[in-house]
């Protein structure tokens, strides 16, 4: 079991030793690799060419490892938050960007929505509420003071923020994640850059059409 003030020197640690970041690029690599992410220490430390004991000295043990991993590929979309919300444009524009960081973010890490899933619902109350705390609660409260904002202006329409944030996130896990089950299925080929580029566009043009109002300015996409 992970106790939080383990967690958090965990996470302090891996932010400062270069054994804990080789350790949590490995891991992310071979879950890209094997698309899942059920991946052994031995395996993790093996491809990080390091001991496997150095994952219980730097992250307590194989769920602090994927909790510290998770934390770090969330950061960058996460810190931009605030910062969007406060920028001088329209909603809708703030909109635009925001849908293009998440998918950009899912994109780079396509295994991050089943790591959420598992600490979330497998993994105990403690890893639940560090999830919640740094990833879940705060994009949960951007999107409702987003939509908020919007709704004020004019520009969107009522929005239920816990369905808005399903959809998006949803969206992301089925594309970059559940895309090697649908090109044995249909035969469709990999996520490049260009398919990314195609699906934010696709994305923005499905959510924004679905809440803009028709007072909302046009904008041209991000």
């Amino acid at each position: 079991m992970l106790h939080l003030n383990t967690i958090a020197s965990h996470r302090h640690a891996a932010g400062k030793n270069s054994t804990a970041d080789k350790l949590l690029v490995a891991a992310g690599e071979l879950m890209i690799e094997r698309n899942s992410i059920d991946v052994s220490l031995s395996d993790i430390a093996h491809k990080a060419g390091v001991n496997a004991a150095l994952v219980k000295y730097h992250f307590g043990n194989k769920d602090g490892l994927l909790l510290a991993l998770l934390e770090r590929d969330a950061a960058a979309e996460m810190v931009t938050l605030d910062t969007l919300m406060a920028q001088p444009m329209s909603a809708t524009q703030k909109m635009r960007l925001h849908i293009a960081g998440i998918i950009r973010t899912y994109y780079q890490f396509p295994y991050m929505n089943r790591l959420i899933h598992y600490l979330l619902h497998e993994n105990g109350n403690e890893a639940a509420n560090e999830v919640s705390k740094f990833f879940v609660g705060p994009l949960l409260d951007f999107h409702r003071r987003l939509l908020a904002e919007g709704v004020a202006t004019g520009e969107f329409r009522p929005v239920d923020p816990v369905l808005f944030y399903t959809s998006l996130i949803g969206a992301c896990d089925h594309l970059f994640f559940g895309r090697h089950t649908m090109a044995r299925a249909i035969g469709i080929g990999p996520v490049t850059d260009q398919v990314c580029r195609d699906y934010i566009q696709h994305m923005e043009n499905l959510i924004l059409h679905g809440i803009l109002t028709s007072s909302a300015p046009s904008t041209a996409p991000a």
